[in-house]
């Protein structure tokens, strides 16, 4: 028995990972990788970097741990500071509040060298399109990079996503937004995501605790694997399970670094001290043996 296939026996038989002791002679990369590397999402052709900036810590009514601790300035500076160590991708949704900071770090950093995904709640056709037009004018681009669905629960979200699923088809051909998806927060909202052709991006909870994810470890990689052979492209969020794994963080990255099915990853980084350590943490962990 491989290492692999002994991994996922134990995923099988306990539906995570201990984390102390955590298995890194299971995980252990053969190179490091890095933060700034830039990777393709799935068949989008949209290169970002393996890590990106979220903006959403504990986000909801229109603001975030970033927004509330950092402001506009101080998030807008973060977001230069990530562009000035390669980290060319920022996360952030209307649930966030965080649009103007994005807008604000654009003032110092050309907008066709970072990919900017949001996140929208809309519903219908004409919900979209009213989206569409504040989020571009809150951010102050032309154009979204990748447009998801937030927060699908229902199994039937296709359905009642319709309106808003077909103006973003239109949007794509036109130029507006590049790729689309959706945010996933049950197991069989993730399930019809799968299966789902419009579905381009998907961004999925996974971590090695299976804490805040939609089922176990096992069941979640293997859909992430099912969507990631059809072309999809993944990233993985509640990295450290929503901060609850914060001192345990080499070992949740690592676990992230070893799942080719995973082509990126979204960290709120909170305080700009942060950023510097992930930068060396991430190399790190990822051929920690």
């Amino acid at each position: 028995m491989n290492r692999r296939q002994f991994l996922w026996k134990t995923l099988a038989a306990t539906g995570a990972l201990a984390l102390d002791p955590f298995p890194y002679h299971l995980y252990a990369g053969d190179k490091k990788k890095y933060a700034n590397d830039l990777v393709t999402l799935g068949k989008t052709g949209i290169k970002v970097s393996r890590m990106a900036m979220g903006t959403g810590t504990a986000g909801s009514g229109g603001s975030s741990r970033q927004t509330r601790n950092l402001g506009l300035k101080g998030l807008g500076d973060l977001l230069r500071a990530a562009y000035d160590e390669g980290i060319i991708f920022w996360d952030s949704a209307d649930q966030y509040g965080s649009h103007p900071h994005l807008k604000e770090a654009l003032k110092r950093v050309p907008r066709e060298k970072v990919v900017i995904l949001t996140k929208t709640h809309a519903t219908t056709d004409f919900g979209m399109k009213q989206d569409m037009d504040r989020f571009r004018k809150e951010i102050g681009t032309d154009y979204i990079d990748i447009m998801l669905l937030h927060c699908m629960t229902r199994p039937d979200w296709p359905e009642r996503r319709k309106g808003a699923m077909e103006a973003l088809s239109r949007m794509r051909e036109d130029g507006l937004v590049k790729a689309h998806g959706v945010s996933c927060h049950t197991l069989e909202a993730l399930k019809t995501a799968a299966t789902t052709d419009w579905v381009q991006v998907d961004l999925a909870r996974f971590n090695p605790a299976g804490v805040i994810m939609d089922a176990d470890v096992l069941t979640v990689r293997n859909i992430l694997k099912q969507m990631h052979d059809a072309g999809k492209g993944i990233i993985a969020m509640k990295v450290f399970g929503a901060g609850r794994f914060k001192d345990k963080a080499d070992e949740c990255l690592q676990f992230q670094l070893a799942h080719d099915c995973v082509d990126a990853f979204t960290i709120g980084v909170d305080k700009p001290v942060l950023l510097p350590k992930l930068l060396k943490q991430i190399p790190a962990a990822s051929v920690r043996g």
